[in-house]
């Protein structure tokens, strides 16, 4: 099998022209009272969502149930790419690994309505955004960076939350909404979302089913990456008051996903939520608000060779076999706000203390009749208090700090011995590793006088505890760089990671010009890499160790109004990072990406395109990586065009419809697996190419 690859793709005059067209319509702005922000009654971004702006410093806020183009995402990390500087590395159709400047795994805080569901594979086939269905949720809210401190430890890229709306209702009221989907390679989509309220409470259901066959590259070739997903949650809410609420939601999901990059496909994606939720609102004076939460998340995750391929006698798993590998996270979180004429503060506690078994056995299912090993628990309980001072009309200051005790205790009774020997006593068995982790941020806004511009500058500092994967996954512990045996194991040898970074940015927000930029530089200690040996004594296993880093980067944006019914609009976003000592690359950086659209809608027909056009990356370091992947080599750049079309039937209808990859070119992402010998693939490593020309339809309907 022969996969083409595009010429490279050079940016350098197509960002020059990004920076040009940000920074003219700040030059020639005029007075602030000819550029307030005029109201838009046509907002293309309503009806099919190309990419998104943010909202405020570092903080992007979107509903998921928007019409998105590419095709509409299948799963969180899917939805998050229409976030400049989010990229993911892929797998096929679904479950990609979302990344954020090129930083990945639990660098990135995911929580869906404030609780954590971290997956259970040991090489992330099933991460947290796996178990997400993005149109299931109300809200998207991102916050970049190390800038805020009241969702949980780490988080040095960033923290993602998918939010359901809550709300008090003082009459009878049904609401409902769903969509339909079809689209090339057998998509085809189904959700709704209805609730009934009254003055004392109300009952929402929300459930979707999401289907795909393999798709075809630009070739014509067919890569496996078929799907089926479910998911169904209920929510019960109590309102003895407008001010008080109590909710129980309880969720379940399940699903299968081929992938013509591992070894294995998922056979099983189910997943099992419970939760308790408590709200009191204007209690007093000063304090506003109080909350409380707990919930109980499982992820059980069934990785197979059998059940959506046939086993490969020629490969090196010939003979069906299966994992089976679960996790069970339980957590809460108190917080109260407080408010003054000149201030606003939130405070409050969480936890979570969650547990990793697995089994595993040749032959077509028979892991069920395997007893479960408990090989991981973890635990960690933080205390935080994030507050804004408004110094005058203008002015804000915002801060934030937290404390957290984390711990790991390591229940494997053996470990692999490499390179195909039997395993060995664990030295490391029935072990906890304790660890304190500080973070906290400062951040200055300010509002300009006589012109719609927002500027802030802040520094962020934040300490993560290695993760299942980085503790668990790999095969060795490699030392201060990487070389030769630097302990007994990654458990016993990894430091805690600490990111210091510096945030600016600017935000303009005019009449007839709205354009942002976000600038950022980091350093990190004792960096969490991968590295994986082609030759020597170390070849074919997974060493990870610890190194220093620095990162930097920005994203930028610009959108025009240039006549009534039309907008134009373009994004800019580019990371780098590089060890301090030997000046390496980092691994898995995403290469500089832009996106260029434009969208005309006259309140009833609206018509899209976007343009998509991507680097090549040369800077990179093969043979180090992550514990999903490794850099593959250097890569081609490409450009892809997509258009869509949107009609309003009326208020309650709306159906769109999309073109991606018109050209039906053939093309890679950099951050990418290797394709599988079983797909066809050849034995040196080749990135599996994105879909072919790819036509959707979709109905959205509300009530």
């Amino acid at each position: 099998m022969t996969i083409s690859r595009n010429p490279v793709i050079r940016l350098s005059s197509l960002s020059t022209a990004l920076l040009l067209a940000l920074a003219t319509p700040l030059a020639l702005a005029a007075p602030a009272d000819d550029a307030d922000v005029a109201s838009d009654p046509f907002d293309l971004q309503s009806i099919v969502v190309t990419a998104t702006a943010p909202v405020s410093a570092l903080t992007f806020d979107t509903s998921p149930k928007l019409p998105r183009q590419p095709v509409p995402a299948s799963d969180g990390a899917d939805y998050l790419k229409t976030i400049p500087g989010f990229s993911a590395v892929r797998n096929g159709g679904t479950n990609g690994d979302p990344v954020l400047r090129g930083m990945f795994g639990s660098r990135l805080n995911l929580l869906t309505n404030d609780g954590a569901m971290p997956g259970a594979c040991p090489s992330r086939m099933d991460n947290a955004m796996s178990y997400i269905a993005p149109e299931n949720y109300d809200r998207l809210v991102v916050t970049k960076g190390p800038q805020t401190v009241l969702w949980g430890p780490g988080a040095s890229a960033g923290t993602v939350r998918f939010e359901r709306d809550r709300e008090v209702y003082e009459a009878p009221t049904v609401k409902a909404s769903g969509s339909l989907l079809a689209g090339s390679f057998g998509r085809n989509d189904q959700v709704v979302d209805a609730t009934y309220g009254d003055r004392l409470g109300y009952a929402r259901v929300s459930a979707n089913r999401s289907e795909s066959d393999d798709y075809r590259d630009g070739n014509g070739d067919t890569v496996g990456s078929a799907w089926k997903k479910w998911n169904a949650d209920v929510a019960l809410g109590w309102t003895p008051d407008p001010d008080t609420l109590l909710e129980l939601g309880i969720g379940v999901g399940d699903g299968e996903s081929r992938y013509a990059t591992r070894g294995m496909d998922g056979s099983q994606f189910k997943r099992d939520n419970t939760s308790l939720r408590f709200e009191k609102t204007n209690i007093g004076e000063h304090l506003q608000e109080f909350e409380a939460s707990i919930y109980h998340n499982v992820a059980d995750h069934v990785m197979d060779n059998y059940s959506l391929r046939d086993p490969n006698p020629a490969g090196p798993m010939p003979m069906p076999m299966a994992s089976n590998v679960e996790r069970a996270t339980d957590g809460g979180r108190l917080a109260a706000t407080w408010r003054g004429s000149a201030y606003e503060l939130v405070a409050g506690v969480d936890g979570q203390d969650s547990r990793h078994r697995r089994r595993g056995g040749m032959g077509r299912d028979a892991y069920r009749a395997q007893p479960w090993a408990v090989d991981a628990r973890f635990a960690n309980l933080g205390a935080f208090a994030e507050g804004t001072w408004f110094q005058g009309e203008r002015n804000r200051w915002v801060a934030g700090t937290r404390i957290d005790r984390a711990e790991a205790t390591d229940e494997r009774a053996t470990i692999s011995g490499g390179h195909g020997g039997a395993a060995v006593p664990n030295p490391t068995a029935g072990q906890t590793r304790e660890d304190t982790l500080a973070a906290g941020f400062v951040r200055f806004e300010r509002d300009a006088a006589r012109q719609p511009v927002t500027w802030y500058a802040g520094v962020g500092h934040t300490e993560r505890m290695p993760d299942y994967w980085e503790l668990f996954s790999a095969r060795s512990f490699g030392g201060a760089m990487g070389t030769g045996m630097g302990g007994t194991n990654a458990f016993a040898g990894l430091d805690t990671e600490k990111t210091t970074q510096l945030d600016i940015g600017l935000h303009y927000r005019g009449r007839k010009v709205d354009a942002w930029v976000s600038t950022y530089a980091g350093r990190i200690d004792d960096f969490i890499q991968f590295h994986y040996p082609s030759e020597g004594m170390m070849a074919g296993t997974s060493v990870v160790s610890n190194i220093d880093a620095d990162i930097r980067g920005a994203e930028l944006g610009v959108e025009v109004r240039p006549a009534d019914h039309w907008k134009l609009g373009a994004t800019l976003a580019y990371a780098r990072g590089e060890a301090r000592d030997s000046g390496r690359p980092l691994p898995q950086m995403t290469p500089l990406e832009s996106r260029l659209t434009a969208s005309w809608d006259n309140g009833s027909w609206s018509a899209g395109a976007l343009v998509r056009v991507v680097d090549g990356q040369d800077r990179v370091a093969p043979g180090y990586g992550n514990v999903v992947g490794q850099d593959l080599g250097p890569s081609a750049g490409f450009a892809t065009l997509a258009l869509n079309a949107g009609y309003r039937v009326n208020a309650m209808v709306q159906v769109t419809a999309g073109v991606d990859n018109v050209f039906d070119r053939a093309y890679s992402e950099h951050l990418n697996l290797a394709g599988n010998a079983d797909f066809g693939y050849p034995a040196d490593p080749v990135r599996i190419n994105e879909p072919g020309r790819n036509a959707w339809l979709k109905v959205n309907v509300s009530y």
